[in-house]
């Protein structure tokens, strides 16, 4: 019997769709946030073979604040993963517009990400950002992070209680900056993720009892 074996060279044009990945979760968290429109502004701008050079660097790239150094976001999140640390985006408007499949809020889950800073979320998204136990902040009118200098480059403390109505978290920087924002869990159901982890830990907490 003969077997005959070919190798194809494969450039990342023709890598294919995250879609058509989205049963591999070692591809679809390196994935995460792999888009050309996203701007990362922890990174500097440099040409890219998949990226035109007045766009950022690639969108997967970020900087790992622990030594300042420029490296694919995945990386970077292992590396806070050893040291226990949570992670959060400051992000603008309409945080998570476009197709609301589940890795969009898988895949942040899985790299360590816990809260969303935000002006306003894409209603789908914020629901399935509660479902992973992701806390969607959004900034009280008026306020970005334009306005209230934030770098990214901050350490951030997060108090929010689910127990309170007025659904209002405080923010504490390293710098000594404070401010509030509001904490959109909206419903009642969405309280109650939030407390058990996100949904699967809820139904199957409530299946056991």
């Amino acid at each position: 019997m003969i077997f005959i074996v070919l190798f194809i060279r494969i450039t990342p044009r023709d890598y294919n769709s995250y879609g058509s990945r989205r049963g591999n979760d070692a591809v679809m968290v390196r994935g995460t946030f792999n888009h050309h429109r996203l701007n990362n502004k922890l990174v500097t701008k440099r040409a890219s073979p998949l990226v035109p050079s007045s766009s950022p660097s690639p969108a997967t790239a970020t900087l790992y604040l622990s030594t300042n150094t420029e490296m694919d976001i995945f990386d970077a999140s292992e590396h806070y993963r050893t040291t226990k640390t949570p992670l959060i985006v400051l992000a603008g408007k309409n945080y998570g517009c476009g197709p609301t499949r589940d890795w969009v809020a898988k895949g942040p889950w899985m790299l360590g990400i816990r809260a969303i800073l935000a002006e306003s979320f894409e209603p789908q998204h914020r629901s399935n950002l509660i479902g992973m136990s992701i806390l969607p902040l959004q900034f009280k009118d008026g306020d970005t992070c334009a306005s209230l200098n934030l770098t990214g480059r901050e350490i951030y403390s997060i108090e929010y209680n689910t127990d309170d109505n007025k659904n209002l978290a405080n923010v504490k920087l390293d710098n000594g900056k404070t401010f509030s924002m509001i904490a959109r869990i909206d419903t009642e159901i969405e309280r109650l993720y939030m407390l058990h982890g996100g949904l699967l830990p809820y139904v199957l907490r409530q299946a056991l009892n």
